[in-house]
């Protein structure tokens, strides 16, 4: 990556016997949108504070636009940070809390008016620097942690799950407002949530984190849609999971018997005739045919969701699986389903366990 602002070589950290990082490598571009994924635990915000300098890595080196940063403090990084708890300062006006960077660099008066003024303007913030933080509304306070973070100018901005706090609809809202805002800039901005959404809406790539792994780093639609590992499988989108036993592989494709029905996927793993294996299958990646198909059942209940509905399937063996698609009027529960997908847009991996 030849504009490459951050990169992180052989990053390795433990706390007693848990490893928080565990030789983890990135790059993240000049103009890049970059998130870490994952669950709760995973070492994501571990990794971001090792970015920052609010911790030290055990191995590895961490470079910022080709100058390694590994034992320098957070105020010589020239980085931003925002963070989930927005740290505001209550008896600061929201002028004073967006400056209080710029006043720890010793900025001129004259630098931090106009900085003052232009971040301001980038974030919407016009008229409210007079305010308090108690007079401002969650939003308000998201935009000046936001503005306090960007006001130095930074060659990077790190953003520790920002929008957690908001409800839904002003979390949506500044999905696309931080998008914009590191469009305008033209800086790298690497954001850490366990929401998927959020990463898939504002992200140009990212890292999926388990157990102070790298399980996958890579554009978003290619980790979405082309999953390397069970685990990325299972966890990004709403995949059904079916577990049975190999019985044939041709041409990458395996058949999988799942319960006396013959279901098919791509093979990974290497997997073979006899082996264990679980078919992950996206809800919205399974089609309602008129007959035939892999699998039939009776439809039990539909999720109207707006622009979209699920549909919950009963094969009537105890097994239910979800099937996403556009409202459709006139269909009733009870009506029977015949579903099916293509192959190549499923994938099959070892079950836990191995070989049957």
């Amino acid at each position: 990556m030849t504009d490459t602002v951050l990169k992180l070589d052989n990053i390795s950290k433990n706390f007693g016997p848990i490893k928080a990082a565990d030789d983890i490598n990135i790059e993240v571009g000049q103009t890049e949108f970059f998130a870490l994924l994952g669950p709760s635990g995973s070492g994501k915000t571990t990794m971001l504070r090792m970015i920052a300098g609010l911790e030290k890595p055990d191995t590895g080196t961490i470079s910022i636009s080709g100058r390694d940063v590994t034992n320098e403090p957070p105020y010589r990084r020239g980085i931003g940070m925002v963070f989930q708890d927005f740290l505001l300062f209550p008896h600061k006006t929201v002028a004073e809390n967006i400056m209080f960077p710029l006043k720890m660099q010793g900025a001129s008066e004259k630098d931090k008016r106009e900085n003052l003024q232009w971040v301001s303007n980038l974030v919407h913030l016009e008229g409210l620097e007079e305010r308090y933080p108690h007079q401002l509304s969650g939003g308000q306070k998201q935009r000046v942690a936001l503005a306090r973070g960007l006001v130095s100018r930074p060659s990077l901005l790190l953003l520790d799950e920002p929008l957690a706090n908001l409800d839904r609809e002003l979390r949506k809202e500044m999905e696309v407002e931080i998008r914009r805002f590191q469009i305008e800039l033209a800086i790298p901005f690497v954001y850490v949530t366990h929401n998927q959404e959020e990463a898939m809406t504002m992200s140009d790539r990212m890292a999926i984190m388990r157990d102070g792994k790298m399980e996958q780093v890579g554009e978003k639609f290619s980790l979405y849609h082309d999953p390397a590992s069970q685990f990325v499988a299972s966890f990004l989108g709403s995949p059904n999971a079916f577990e049975g036993v190999v019985s044939s592989v041709e041409e990458g494709i395996a058949q999988i018997n799942w319960f006396g029905h013959s279901i098919r996927a791509r093979a990974h793993d290497g997997l073979q005739p006899g082996d264990r294996a679980v078919c992950y299958v996206k809800s919205e990646k399974i089609s309602m045919l008129e007959s035939g198909g892999a699998l039939t059942g009776v439809l039990r209940d539909i999720i109207f969701k707006g622009q979209y509905a699920d549909y919950l399937v009963s094969l009537g063996d105890g097994h239910e699986i979800t099937v996403s698609g556009a409202p459709m009027t006139g269909l009733k529960k009870g009506a029977p389903m015949h579903l099916d997908w293509d192959p190549g847009k499923a994938d099959a991996f070892r079950a836990q366990g191995g070989a049957q």
